[in-house]
């Protein structure tokens, strides 16, 4: 049966999953788009449900090995005209899924790793979701946000990681000075980025170290560079006095990585 009506309750329930409250309530999220449900059975995501625009599957929109794949799911077929009210997409490839969120909790930082990724308060949803797709192109692990910064299941978020949020570990810090502290007891430099800072990216030692990276406004906060074991600048030659968010980070991770040979 093919859903037609904008008032059937797996409608609703989508409509609202594109609001954090919801997303948090039911411990659910939406992916769209053919590379984001491969990437999510790839990744062995607990898919709750896949929604399929009836129209566009006869079109053949959808490769028909992901269709013999999907079938063993829950599938929900939808009219064109519904599936245009549920797709977040300019020009949507007819597929989505209901993916149930991970239980991530501060606890699950894995001190085992070498390096990583610490987030205080980024709001941009594309910052946020760059961010995620460039530590996965470095396998970093997992990452620290605090709780004020975007959701990274905000359906913009989950879009730009391009399949990176099944990979990395996002661990949402209730506390992040605390969480700092805790990870400075174990051994963990913390490196936080400051334009006021009087040493370079380029002259530390990144061996087990976290980097963190502040607001696109205002930068890291008082409180967490007063934690910082060194605060560090990206040098700049040219008149700009500071980067997007996203481009500091990839600038910084590639060099701490090239830095302790993890890349060449």
């Amino acid at each position: 049966m093919t859903i037609t009506s904008k008032d059937n309750e797996t409608i609703k329930h989508i409509k609202k999953l594109k609001e954090k409250k919801y997303r948090d309530e039911y411990k659910e999220f939406i992916i769209e788009g053919i590379k984001m449900i491969e990437e999510a059975m790839a990744e062995n995501a607990v898919i709750k449900s896949v929604i399929i625009c009836e129209d566009c599957k006869s079109q053949g929109a959808i490769p028909n090995d992901l269709m013999y794949e999907i079938a063993k799911l829950d599938c929900i077929y939808v009219s064109e005209k519904i599936f245009s009210t549920i797709t977040d997409v300019t020009n949507p490839q007819g597929i989505m899924a209901i993916i149930e969120k991970p239980e991530n909790k501060e606890t699950e930082i894995d001190y085992q790793e070498a390096n990583y990724l610490i987030l205080d308060n980024i709001q941009d949803p594309g910052n946020m979701g760059t961010i995620l797709r460039t530590a996965d192109s470095l396998n970093l692990k997992q990452i620290i946000v605090s709780k004020g910064s975007a959701d990274i299941y905000n359906p913009k978020v989950v879009r730009s990681t391009m399949g990176a949020i099944f990979r990395v570990k996002i661990v949402e810090a209730e506390n992040l000075v605390k969480t700092i502290k805790d990870m400075k007891k174990h051994k963990i430099k913390i490196y936080a980025t400051d334009l006021l800072a009087d040493k370079s990216i380029y002259s530390v030692d990144y061996t087990k170290s976290a980097i963190v990276i502040g607001n696109e406004a205002n930068g890291v906060s008082t409180q967490i560079l007063n934690e910082a074991t060194e605060k560090l600048k990206i040098p700049m030659i040219g008149k700009t006095e500071s980067l997007n968010a996203a481009v500091a980070t990839s600038i910084i991770l590639y060099e701490a990585y090239r830095s302790i040979g993890k890349i060449k």
